[in-house]
């Protein structure tokens, strides 16, 4: 059974901290609309310091994950960036593992039926009329 709290690996603690960052940008984003459109000076004073450190620990996170995975200088350069952008970390998760960047988590991405061996797409088939 898959859990989301599996941090076995560099790839699983990578997609936990890539999430995390992403939830928390949605928090502080719901937290800036309630300081400059309803005036609540403080609300983003706790939703700010919970994403400020989980963004750091995805830094963090990235540098461990470039080095146990062997990412290049480019990957490691796009995970960085990622973390700027709201959301910006899920979409770097979908693309590197997608890519085969996260090792077992990339190996988990389903190939089409029937590309395996060579073998075309039985809907793609070749049918004698």
């Amino acid at each position: 059974m898959k859990t989301v709290f599996d941090l076995s690996t560099p790839a699983k603690r990578f997609r936990f901290v890539a999430v995390a960052e992403a939830i928390t940008w949605a928090a502080l984003l719901v937290a800036m609309y309630f300081k400059w459109v309803e005036g609540h000076e403080s609300a983003v004073r706790i939703p700010g310091m919970v994403h400020g450190i989980v963004f750091l620990a995805f830094v963090a996170v990235s540098f461990l994950t470039a080095r146990a995975l062997k990412w290049n200088l480019i990957t490691l350069g796009l995970a960085l960036v990622s973390s700027l952008p709201p959301f910006g970390t899920l979409v770097f998760e979908w693309w590197a593992r997608r890519s085969g960047r996260l090792a077992e988590l990339s190996a988990a991405v389903q190939e089409p039926a029937g590309d395996r061996d060579g073998e075309a797409p039985a809907e793609h088939a070749k049918m004698d009329v």
